[in-house]
């Protein structure tokens, strides 16, 4: 095993442990403890000065391990030792390793070679116990030889760390007599030992959702992480007796360019786990966004225009853990082939005159093809996604791959051979997703579409992109393909159905590919994204309709989205205008598909039943809006005539007579038949006919929990009266309900007819669950027989994430013409109680509310609310509009600074 402190110079070792300053030290003082303590104070304070001059992180790394054998071979011969059981101190794990990071574990293991414990139980307790008093954090075990083989067998924590093993003090025979008992020849063999540490390598990433991109990594679990780093060490350490890189390259592993990239991704990583460590005073390994914009700062990063100095930053740690999984991969290939399938017969098979099959591997006929015939490159890929019982590339094919992914240039991305495989790749019959991944690690898809190698690694600092623009989109082409799976059918019902239905789904993968290349330019990046297409397209040979379809899908792949969560889809007018820009059913199927897989692939948080229901109900709508012909909208009596017809036939099979249903109805005016679906009439008017009670009618309907489900509908049937709306959304929030939608109208009568669709806190509905519908019932009861008197709101803890957003609020009033009325739009930073606040202002305002449409995308809130002054009039005087404006911005901005942590 090499020796790491061999790399660090003799001067850093002087500076960091003067060892007769320290035997001074100690002379002074009665207890041990303040000498320790100084020494590991002044040594750790001169470390992070180092690395704030940029001393080489890896002699800080190193040097931390060997301050710390100092500290611990001191206190260890210090204390006296019985002769007739030997023990030794041994450092295991990482500290194994030679590698210390400021706030990481000193893992030891305390070795006899007997089980006598007594004989050593006294040194033992006074050894740790001054470790533990000069602060250091120590991870021990005490163990004979022979439980050490024992419990090694059968754990595979256990055996990694005692093949890191080193001897900090003692004999050197009993490390020696433990690497015999531990050896591959007596427990885990080389392919066991492998197949484990695969298997523990899935497990984990799966923890990270099985990718490099998320927002708050963890440096050293998630993949691409410095566990990846580990792992390689630990299988080579076992097979071939070396952990050091340098070592592997030698064995022909690894090449000097894979090396030196190797190298300076471990010195990134340990850099930001050294800068992690220093900042939170601890072992903190997660990335979080507390720590991104102190640590781009220290970095060097600055803003630009297009990006953040964070977002620049978390940028080079994404492509740096995406070149550690490329060099992972390679290696662990070749593990695979060197050690798994080491005395397999190869069985191989050719496809063409390039490649052939080694025993389910790809890999090209001799090492000149791509340089012989350049399209050969995509054409692999395509070969992947014919054949199912193909696993990958080679070892050599990828590392083949990488060694000419420079051909991949201005002349090859026009080459019509190489055009054509790339749109065979895309209409690829199965593995799409895996191909495209694979180009993309591999290095080459951001090289054939330069302008998807812009947004490689490219994180947007908000809590709604829960990864990176490239990482999503592909998550996004994903979710495309899934639609056709028949398990996607619960899931995403109608998409399952119109994914059957489409033409050409590669051109729906196109749009998707492109949908978001434009981010991080500074413009619109669904227009700069529709240029872009628009030539992938010119150069690909692309007919003129289907260019036409994917640079409208470019362009409008957020207006369905948008137009569903924020716009009254009650209203026809806005059906029309949303069918009107959408032209046609072909398209509007194509923008379903694709706005469903960008929701999920944004931020799987966001896909909920009630954002599922909206898309249904505008697709729905839209669709026999275009079948029927945009311009034949009915007329607002007919439509209402209809609505009350369904509703009245389903109130007389309920057993309610015509005559009072007719006169209940008398009394809503025609607004509330347009907003309301019939069922939803027919339960409400049912209920309201058998209300006998003073209190406020309060419906739930349980509805089935389940998937697809529309939320959960609360109807509020009660006098109107000021504060309704205030104490209403107060109530909510006490009951840890969310307001997605609300509908609130007062009838001829003055009883208001308030339609709200709320979700739990984690977005599923109430659901059939009568004890929770009863305590809803049961506290807007009691809320709103007296509104005036709504109780205050509850201050809820703020979660973490939001804290570190802190947006400027915006406040927007526009009058109406048809119909008459005035609409409020809250742009904000969200905060619980949120809306109750706002309420609360609109009570203080003495402002009435008639419909609200809450819409959260991470950190940020977009609500619109349609209000009326006391009188129910429209608010025109632009003194009124000045003073509601300054009243909530001023409250939104104490809500949001109360909690918000300035970097």
């Amino acid at each position: 095993m090499s020796n790491p402190f061999q790399k660090i110079p003799t001067s850093v070792q002087d500076h960091l442990f003067n060892k007769s300053q320290f035997r001074a030290d100690l002379t002074i003082s009665k207890t041990p403890i303040p000498a320790y303590k100084k020494c590991l104070k002044e040594a750790s304070s001169k470390m992070d000065q180092w690395f704030l001059d940029g001393m080489d992180i890896e002699q800080l790394v190193f040097a931390r391990a060997w301050l710390m054998d100092q500290i611990l071979r001191l206190a260890w011969e210090h204390l006296n030792w019985s002769n007739s059981c030997p023990i030794a101190l041994l450092a295991v794990g990482g500290y194994g390793r030679g590698e210390l990071h400021p706030g990481s574990d000193i893992d030891i293991l305390i070795l006899l070679e007997k089980d006598h414990y007594d004989e050593h139980q006294d040194a033992i307790e006074h050894f740790l116990t001054l470790l533990w008093d000069i602060g250091l954090k120590v991870g021990s075990s005490v163990r004979s030889l022979d439980e050490c083989a024992s419990q090694a067998a059968d754990d595979l924590t256990i055996i990694t760390n005692l093949i890191e093993s080193r001897v900090i003090s003692g004999p050197a025979f009993l490390h020696e007599h433990l690497l015999d008992l531990i050896d591959a020849e007596n427990m885990w063999p080389s392919q066991r030992y492998l197949q484990a540490k695969f298997d523990e390598q899935r497990k984990r990433h799966r923890k990270y959702n099985d990718t490099e991109y998320d927002l708050e990594p963890n440096i050293k679990g998630s993949p691409g992480g410095l566990r990846d780093l580990h792992m390689l060490g630990w299988v080579a350490r076992r097979h071939y007796g070396t952990h050091d890189p340098a070592e592997l390259m030698e064995l022909g592993f690894l090449s000097n360019v894979e090396y030196q990239q190797l190298h300076r991704c471990r010195a990134f990583l340990w850099k930001i786990r050294w800068a992690l460590h220093s900042l939170t005073g601890r072992g903190e390994d997660r990335l979080l966004f507390d720590h991104q914009r102190t640590l781009a700062s220290q970095f060097g990063y600055h803003d630009h225009t297009g990006a953040l100095a964070v977002e620049q930053f978390m940028q080079s740690y994404f492509r740096t853990v995406m070149i550690v999984s490329q060099l992972k991969d390679l290696l662990l290939q070749h593990f695979d082939d060197d050690i798994l399938s080491a005395g397999i017969v190869h069985k191989v098979h050719a496809i063409n005159e390039r490649f052939q099959v080694c025993n389910n591997y790809i890999e090209t006929v001799h090492d000149r093809v791509f340089a012989e015939y350049p399209p050969a490159i995509l054409e692999m890929f395509v070969l992947l996604t014919r054949d199912q019982k193909i696993h990958g590339p080679t070892a050599e094919t990828i590392r083949l791959l990488r060694d000419y992914r420079h051909l991949v240039d201005g002349t090859f991305r026009k080459d019509p051979r190489c055009t054509r495989l790339f749109l065979e790749l895309m209409r690829a019959p199965y593995a799409l997703t895996a191909s495209l991944r694979r180009l993309a690690r591999y290095g080459i898809l951001g090289r054939y579409l330069p302008e998807f190698g812009q947004i490689i690694g490219q994180m947007q600092y908000d809590l709604f992109h829960t990864l990176t623009v490239d990482a999503h989109t592909l998550l996004l082409i994903k979710y495309l393909r899934s639609f056709s799976y028949q398990k996607s059918h619960q899931q995403f019902p109608i998409a399952s159905r119109i994914i059957h239905r489409i033409p050409k789904p590669e051109l729906l993968y196109l749009a998707g590919l492109y949908h978001d290349i434009g981010k991080g330019r500074g413009g619109d990046h669904s227009q700069l994204g529709a240029v872009d297409a628009q030539q992938f397209c010119r150069v690909h040979g692309l007919n003129k309709e289907d260019t036409a379809l994917i640079v409208w899908l470019v362009q409008e792949h957020l207006t369905m989205s948008v137009t569903a969560q924020k716009k009254d889809l009650s209203d026809p007018k806005v059906i029309q205008d949303f069918a009107r820009r959408v032209g046609t059913r072909e398209r509007l199927k194509y923008l379903y598909l694709l706005t469903v897989a960008d929701i999920n692939a944004t931020n799987p948080g966001l896909w909920n039943g009630w954002r599922a229901s909206l898309l249904q109900q505008l697709f729905s709508q839209t669709h026999q809006l275009l079948k029927r012909g945009v311009d034949n909208l009915p007329e607002m009596n007919e439509q209402i005539a209809n609505t009350k017809q369904r509703a009245m036939a389903l109130l007389i099979e309920q057993g309610l007579k015509e005559e009072d249903i007719s006169y209940l109805w008398d009394q809503f005016n025609d607004e509330y038949f347009l907003r309301h679906q019939s069922d939803e009439i027919s339960w409400q008017t049912e209920g309201i006919l058998q209300h006998d009670s003073e209190k406020p009618l309060i419906l739930i309907p349980e509805i089935a929990d389940g998937y697809e489900h529309q939320g959960s509908s609360v109807f509020v049937y009660t006098h109107d009266q000021s504060n309704l709306f205030a104490a209403t959304v107060a109530a909510f929030h006490q009951l840890g309900l969310a307001i997605q939608d609300a509908r609130i109208i007062t009838s001829r009568s003055n009883y208001s007819l308030d339609t709200y669709t709320v979700l739990e806190e984690d977005g599923s509905a109430i659901g059939p669950n009568a004890e929770r519908i009863l305590d809803i019932k049961t506290h807007l009861q009691n809320t709103l027989s007296a509104p005036d008197t709504f109780p205050d709101l509850i201050r809820r803890r703020t979660p973490r994430q939001l804290r570190y957003f802190n947006r400027e609020p915006a406040v927007l009033i526009s009058n109406q013409i048809e119909p008459r009325q005035t609409v409020l739009d809250i742009t904000a930073t969200d905060r619980p109680g949120l809306l109750a606040l706002i309420g609360k202002t609109f009570a203080r305002l003495d402002l009435q509310v008639h419909g609200a449409k809450i819409a959260t995308f991470g950190e940020k809130v977009e609500d619109s609310f349609i209000i009326a002054d006391r009188n129910g009039e429209a608010i025109q005087e632009a003194a009124s509009c000045n003073e509601i404006c300054s009243a909530l911005i001023h409250v939104l901005r104490e809500a949001s600074s109360h909690d918000a942590i300035t970097p």
